[in-house]
């Protein structure tokens, strides 16, 4: 614990006077490098964290958490195998689903797309998808469907119009072989946020698929969303065992396994270079702390002399040190977290300004910048910066407190 006098004297070395002008301009330096590699530090892995947490959302919203399905053929039974999955614990929805890749043509234009046809009720019960024209009121029968966002932008479609689908696998007739195609109209266009799917995804009913893919009364694979998305395994293999062994199961962590591990190594060098930054000012309070233990060197003598112990002068000058830490890290919080809380509208800002395109959705697949401020981070960097505060002030403060006052005042 601190006596009143040593926060007194310590808080009185922490006051500029004149001739300790440049002390006073090193200790502000340093406490602005603690705040700025605070606040870098907080705002790298809360965007970090929000980028990974709204792609996983987003993925594991349109696909599922995990996937069954029978290699090389289709699902003729899935209602009753949906009704299997469905019994086992921590299973929350299944639906059956049939995929396909085709080629959408509106008038002159065209795009790659791919097709998920699904339940008009399944469709409704996706949390991503978000109708920005049309509604689902229609999404029914065997000539209906919803476009991705980005997709009708490609196409300069709108609900309302309609588009071909051309699907590679050729139909045979006494004509010859041709590519399988049919037009169908456009009741809603839906956005998911995330420029991956808003480009590519077209939604249709079951009906429809089952037609347009020649899969009549099937379904190419059950889409199953669980309640704990990070114990898919023990739910697979609850699943596989319910089943048997006749399908395939692929949860998530399989599936974008190496895009989840290329985004945590991404966080996990971010995060070691600004600690390195961090490192760098707490150097700066070093340097800052030694120069005011050299020019208080008589002031260290004559406390000495008046009765003050080694342990008092250790205390004063940690106190000096850890004081820059503390401040210069609240405020670094309080930047990283108004910045964060305003990520979005800086960002609009900063392009505005400079007419630059900051964050763009081809590249990161997001449209809004996200920032998820996580206590754990926030415990972590504040532990981390006033550790170093600490390092860094205590050789200082041991060289005061071995400081020789006869040695001090000899030349005095």
């Amino acid at each position: 614990m601190l006596a009143p006098v040593e926060r007194l004297i310590a808080l009185r070395y922490l006051r500029a006077r004149r001739k300790e002008g440049f002390i006073s301009v090193i200790a502000g330096f340093s406490l602005l490098g603690i705040a700025v590699a605070v606040a870098t530090l907080i705002i790298v892995l809360s965007v970090m964290s929000g980028f990974r947490q709204e792609v996983l959302s987003r993925l594991l919203g349109i696909n599922g958490h995990l996937n069954l399905a029978a290699a090389g053929r289709n699902l003729t039974d899935f209602d009753q195998v949906a009704a299997e999955v469905a019994k086992v614990p921590g299973v929350l929805a299944v639906y059956p689903t049939v995929d396909g890749n085709v080629m959408a043509t509106a008038g002159r234009y065209a795009a790659g797309a791919q097709v998920h046809a699904v339940r008009p009720d399944d469709v409704r019960k996706i949390r991503q998808v978000r109708i920005v024209d049309g509604d689902l009121e229609q999404f029914s029968g065997k000539s209906a469907l919803a476009l991705g966002s980005r997709l009708a932008e490609r196409l300069h479609v709108k609900a309302g119009d309609v588009v071909t689908l051309i699907q590679p696998q050729n139909s045979c007739t006494v004509l010859g072989c041709i590519p399988r195609s049919k037009t169908y109209d456009v009741v809603a266009i839906f956005e998911v946020g995330m420029s991956f799917y808003d480009e590519r995804i077209i939604y249709m009913p079951l009906e429809a698929g089952q037609l347009f893919f020649q899969a009549k009364d099937a379904a190419s694979a059950l889409v199953i969303d669980v309640d704990d998305p990070d114990n898919v395994f023990r739910i697979g293999r609850a699943i596989f065992d319910a089943t048997g062994a006749r399908f395939r199961i692929i949860d998530w962590q399989q599936q974008y396994a190496g895009y989840f591990a290329w985004l945590d190594v991404q966080r996990n060098v971010l995060a070691l270079v600004l600690t390195l930054i961090m490192v760098v000012a707490a150097l700066n309070v070093i340097s800052g702390q030694v120069l005011l233990v050299r020019d208080k060197t008589r002031e260290i003598a004559i406390l000495r002399t008046m009765g003050a112990t080694r342990r008092s002068i250790l205390r004063i000058f940690l106190m000096c040190g850890i004081g820059v830490g503390i401040v210069g890290t609240a405020l670094g919080v309080v930047l990283a977290v108004l910045f964060c809380d305003n990520i979005e509208t800086i960002r609009q800002w900063l392009q505005d300004v400079a007419h630059i395109t900051l964050f763009p959705p081809d590249v990161y697949f997001l449209k809004e910048l996200p920032a998820r401020l996580s206590a754990a981070n926030l415990v972590e960097v504040i532990a981390l910066s006033l550790g170093l505060s600490f390092l860094a002030t205590s050789y200082a403060a041991w060289r005061a407190a071995r400081l020789d006052p006869v040695e001090a005042l000899r030349y005095e």
